[in-house]
């Protein structure tokens, strides 16, 4: 049979029929530990039943109408949402990149507002926020950026977790409007700042007038063990973004702003065809009413912790770790050396990890995950490093 696809994908040997809940299953009939959550979307499994009962009859009543119109489900999620993040507004989109460039374009239109006619944004080391020509922009890595130069400029480059380095920067340019960071991390390796990391930030960009803009797409929604990852340190900010677990698996982005961020945009200013319809809207609404309602976040911070434990334990004797590091079910495992060869080795278990960053295990399992579960991932992934590294 001819492939028609185009080839951006190395894509494994596996193809899934159904999932329910911490598992999936191949059209083999082989049963899999998911872990890795579709890089961290399904954060309240597969066919959970709220959100599936909610599409089927969304489905069957109304799917699109275009933001022409007011969009009653959409209105419910943008109350919701802002009640939940502390935050004013929200441009609904269909994506995490696209949640970015929304957040990127505010801050130009902020900055020339502002009476700053070349607008710079601060954006960090080996940062990633998407593919687009913007997002990759701002994204710091070279291998993502390789080949589609040239570059969208207006972004200055500073190391993560470094308060200096941006004091710096604010001390010598006078074109800075915001700063655009991840509050951990994720495709460097789930990367976790010193605390005070964001505070530290957000004292910074009151003193400059910049905009805060935090990029939650792979730590919002319950998966830090908080609702957003921000709160951890109290911290609002001006934008936020998110995507991923906001639908858990139906395609939707949200670029929240407050304060003085919230009446950037304005009729004309920007837009999406697609952008909170009524079947995203409705999804991510039974998404983040379950969370909340079913203490989601709370369950993510304590599995976290003993996922962590647990992996501390089992891997204490292996040489080739280089460390475990974790914010709620954000988890990471670091090795000394390349191990790209475990994601294969894992898939034959009937587990489901990713390898970010050449050495760092990535896990990112279902926060409905109970005891007995998160037990059962580690013993496997105990098991599966340990051979690995014989």
């Amino acid at each position: 049979m001819p492939d028609h696809l185009v080839h951006a994908y190395q894509s494994l040997p596996v193809s899934f029929t159904h999932g329910d809940g911490c598992y999936l299953w191949d059209n083999a009939g082989k049963q899999y530990f998911d872990a890795l959550c579709g890089i961290s979307v399904t954060n309240l499994g597969h066919n959970y039943p709220p959100l599936t009962a909610a599409i089927q009859e969304q489905a069957a009543t109304l799917l699109h109408t275009s933001n022409l119109y007011s969009i009653s489900w959409q209105q419910k999620l943008a109350d919701l949402l802002c009640r939940s993040a502390g935050m004013d507004r929200v441009f609904f989109a269909n994506s995490g990149a696209e949640a970015n460039e929304a957040a990127i374009k505010l801050a130009r239109l902020y900055g020339h507002q502002h009476d700053i006619d070349n607008p710079h944004i601060v954006v960090m080391q080996h940062g990633f926020h998407g593919r687009t020509m913007a997002t990759l922009s701002a994204t710091g890595s070279r291998k993502v950026q390789a080949g589609f130069e040239p570059l969208v400029s207006g972004f200055l480059r500073a190391p993560y977790d470094d308060i200096d380095a941006i004091e710096a920067i604010a001390a010598n340019n006078r074109n800075v409007v915001a700063i655009l960071v991840e509050p951990v991390q994720g495709e460097a390796g789930i990367v976790i700042p010193g605390r005070g990391y964001l505070q530290a930030l957000r004292r910074i960009c009151d003193q400059q007038n910049w905009l805060l803009m935090l990029d939650e797409v792979q730590t919002g929604m319950a998966r830090s063990g908080k609702l957003f990852a921000c709160q951890h340190e109290a911290v609002v900010p001006d934008v936020m973004t998110l995507a991923k677990a906001l639908g858990n698996g139906v395609p939707v982005g949200a670029c929240l702003c407050s304060g003085v961020a919230a009446d950037v945009f304005q009729p004309g200013k920007h837009g999406s065809t697609f952008g909170g319809n009524p079947l995203a809207s409705r999804a991510a609404f039974t998404v983040l009413e379950s969370m909340l309602e079913h203490s989601i976040a709370d369950n993510a911070a304590q599995r976290g912790q003993q996922l962590y434990d647990a992996l501390r334990q089992g891997l204490a004797g292996n040489q080739q770790v280089a460390g475990i590091r974790h914010l709620g079910l954000l988890l990471a495992v670091e090795m000394k050396s390349p191990c790209q060869e475990l994601v294969s080795r894992a898939l034959q278990q009937g587990l489901l990890i990713n390898v970010t960053a050449e050495k760092v295990i990535r896990l990112l399992p279902p926060l409905i995950i109970d005891e007995k579960q998160t037990a059962q991932l580690a013993d496997r992934l105990v098991d599966c490093i340990n051979h690995f590294t014989l």
